[in-house]
């Protein structure tokens, strides 16, 4: 199990905010990065960009949020309690993308070096589109505000607009020219490829380049594999000392909670995570 522990023994937990779009079924966006957060130890605080209605099959409508009505609950909370790192999800149209650069722009300056993880959330697993087409050019303006970015691989193809990289040295050239979009660092995400393993590459602020590896679980239960992770990396970064080490912790903690997704049994398509595997 990875330790929740507090850097400083006994001080409060850290405050880990979503921006991100709720799933009614409760797998993955807003209420996955939430589950995720209690379950490693952050409090946990949101920012609804749009609702969805799905479930475990698929996903039937996108309600987007009024961009000035997602900027007053970030305000909100701004105003009156600390954030310590900050994960961005699904961000569904231009505009909202824009409203949520606009919104980071303001966090940095208050807090300069803020832990800032972008999830850049474009197609369900069920295979529905989450993005609209118009929208990837702002997200490139979210993307341009983050410490971390983590684009599973078929969301970096889509980030170059060019296909699907094709083994390891192309994910990991991939992963090198999104940095040059202006993120700090790039985790490019392997869940989707052939090898057995699940094989993620991290390219860090100097450049360096680094594979993460980890046996690929036998379940069709990934339901809010990527919007965990990268909340994961979130809720862990104020309590670990680089990175790298956050990340790893993260994809540990991940595949757990993979290994564990079938003793939940939700819903007659690929099901969620078991975020509370350590607990339950």
């Amino acid at each position: 199990m990875v330790s929740t522990r507090s850097t400083a023994l006994g001080g409060p937990p850290p405050v880990a905010l979503t921006i991100a779009t709720s799933d009614s079924s409760g797998g993955a966006g807003i209420q996955a990065d939430l589950k995720t957060f209690s379950a490693l130890g952050a409090y946990g605080m949101s920012v609804i960009v749009a609702l969805t209605a799905q479930n475990t099959t698929g996903v039937s409508g996108v309600l987007p949020i009024p961009p000035d009505f997602v900027l007053a609950q970030l305000d909100a909370v701004n105003a009156d309690v600390r954030i310590d790192a900050v994960k961005v999800g699904m961000l569904a149209t231009a505009d909202l993308a824009d409203a949520v650069a606009r919104g980071l722009d303001t966090l940095r300056e208050l807090r300069p070096g803020l832990p800032i993880v972008v999830d850049p959330v474009m197609v369900a697993t069920s295979g529905a589109r989450l993005l609209d087409e118009d929208a990837i050019e702002s997200l490139k303006g979210v993307l341009g505000r983050a410490s971390l970015v983590t684009p599973n691989l078929p969301e970096a193809a889509a980030l170059l607009d060019e296909p699907v990289a094709p083994d390891a040295d192309a994910a990991a050239d991939q992963a090198v020219r999104i940095r040059a979009l202006g993120c700090e660092r790039v985790l490019v995400k392997g869940g989707h490829g052939a090898s057995y393993e699940a094989n993620d590459v991290f390219v860090d602020a100097d450049g360096s380049v680094t594979w993460l590896h980890a046996e690929r679980v036998d379940t069709t239960n990934t339901h809010g594999t990527g919007c965990s992770l990268s909340s994961a990396i979130a809720a862990l970064r104020p309590r670990r000392p680089d990175w790298i080490t956050a990340v790893r912790d993260a994809k540990d903690w991940l595949t757990a909670a993979l290994a564990e997704a079938d003793r939940l049994d939700i819903g007659a398509g690929p099901g969620p995570v078991h975020h509370f595997h350590g607990w339950w």
